[in-house]
């Protein structure tokens, strides 16, 4: 939470950004979120002088909505469901034949997520668990690999809130579930399931949430 932008979203978005083509990088990208995701690819992109469009949902934090803003991404508000997102991102794709980058279902998102945990076990090498948040699952994927490839016998458990359990329940069914209380969560962060990358990440990689 010390990262630029507030999060450790930056990381994933960063990665993302550097391992666009010439061809998208001119074209620019697109990618939906409430706010944390957002920030830090509008301020990836414009690091690496590449337009962003960015789909927010119309009840996002106003903080948020202005730090977007501010890094000079252009932001379209649609309504606060995953499938208003996903729609209101593909009509943007098309318009401007831009790249899509998935907020956290993504592996170059991941591996960027990934850095944090690297960074974590090169200080402190024998941890035995490290306990990650989950939303869509990003940062739980990239801790949860960094922990097998790169720490001894670390184990990773997952966390999250007992009204937003998709990712639990999604273990125990063996398919991805989803939430519908969340989406009027002040933490937004939550507004989110997990993607078919990330649950596959997790179902092989994490002990337990």
């Amino acid at each position: 939470n010390f990262q630029k932008t507030g999060s450790f979203k930056i990381r994933g978005a960063t990665n993302a950004v550097l391992n666009l083509s010439p061809e998208q990088k001119q074209n620019g990208i697109v990618t939906h979120s409430s706010g944390n995701f957002a920030q830090a690819l509008a301020l990836a992109a414009k690091i690496n002088n590449i337009k962003a469009y960015i789909v927010m949902p119309e009840n996002s934090l106003n903080s948020k909505l202005e730090a977007v803003k501010s890094y000079g991404a252009q932001i379209l508000k649609c309504k606060p469901t995953i499938a208003d997102r996903e729609k209101t991102a593909d009509k943007l794709i098309s318009a401007h034949n831009a790249a899509f980058i998935h907020p956290y279902n993504d592996k170059n998102i991941i591996a960027g997520h990934a850095t944090a945990t690297i960074e974590l076990l090169e200080t402190y090498p024998d941890l035995e668990y490290i306990i990650a948040p989950v939303g869509g699952g990003g940062l739980l994927s990239g801790t949860a690999l960094a922990a097998y490839y790169f720490g001894n016998n670390c184990k990773v458990i997952g966390a999250e809130p007992l009204e937003a359990d998709d990712a639990y329940r999604s273990l125990i069914s063996g398919k991805i579930e989803i939430n519908t209380a969340p989406n009027n969560t002040i933490a937004d962060g939550l507004r989110t399931n997990l993607g078919d990358i990330t649950f596959n990440f997790i179902r092989k990689y994490v002990q337990s949430i």
